[in-house]
């Protein structure tokens, strides 16, 4: 299992475009960024009845889990099952593929199929539906401008304009009402291997950055 740093901060704009304008003077577009720079994030997030994954991102738990459909951009629809893990400040993601077909029968509740899957990551999720009643909880959009650098694997991203819904069918409507969620805050996120390179680092350090719990699961539930 391949385990990366994982850093988040929230910014203020003004902050947020200065940081963004250092990096793009010397940090590459991710490939799958679209016009501007930018493209659409939309997730679905899974949890028990008691809300394990939202209590245990809130209490910092070391080590712990959360399930989510997310819907990436591209010419094809390219929907993922994904599973992410945090250890000690550390994270893992699984992921397997779902066509539009098996994600609305998990959106519809119907995870029986997936007990025979020949993907384990579908094998897995089926049994946390079943012995842990998990559920899906809220669906949380953004947009988000990703900067890459290949030393290190760094992966910069701002996300912005996140609005979530309680309401799981919005996760594949076109004309769903999402609720504005966050504030206007912007949240940098940095993901690197084994080192960050120092050049990074001075770029990143700006006035109002600081490092906070800012899940955007956890903040999309505090609007819906």
């Amino acid at each position: 299992m391949k385990m990366r740093h994982e850093l988040k901060h929230q910014l203020n704009y003004g902050d947020a475009a200065v940081v963004r304008s250092r990096l793009g003077a010397i940090l590459a577009r991710d490939a799958h960024a679209g016009e501007g720079g930018r493209y659409r994030v939309r997730s679905l997030y899974f949890d028990t009845p008691d809300d394990r994954a939202l209590r245990e991102k809130l209490d910092s738990v070391d080590r712990r889990e959360k399930f989510r459909v997310r819907r990436y951009p591209g010419g094809g629809a390219l929907i993922m099952l994904e599973k992410k893990i945090k250890i000690r400040g550390l994270c893992a993601k699984f992921s397997a593929p779902l066509t539009e077909g098996e994600c609305a029968r998990i959106i519809g509740g119907d995870v029986s199929w997936m007990a025979y899957d020949d993907r384990p990551l579908l094998r897995e999720f089926h049994y946390q539906t079943r012995c842990r009643l998990m559920t899906p909880k809220a669906v949380v959009e953004y947009l988000r401008e990703p900067f890459v650098y290949a030393a290190g694997n760094v992966r910069v991203t701002f996300d912005t304009g996140l609005c979530a819904s309680a309401r799981p069918r919005d996760f594949g409507s076109e004309s769903a009402l999402l609720v504005p969620a966050g504030d206007g805050m912007v949240i940098l996120e940095v993901k690197y291997d084994e080192y960050l390179p120092a050049f990074i680092e001075d770029i990143l350090q700006v006035g109002s950055r600081r490092a906070a719990a800012c899940s955007k699961y956890a903040i999309g539930r505090g609007y819906v």
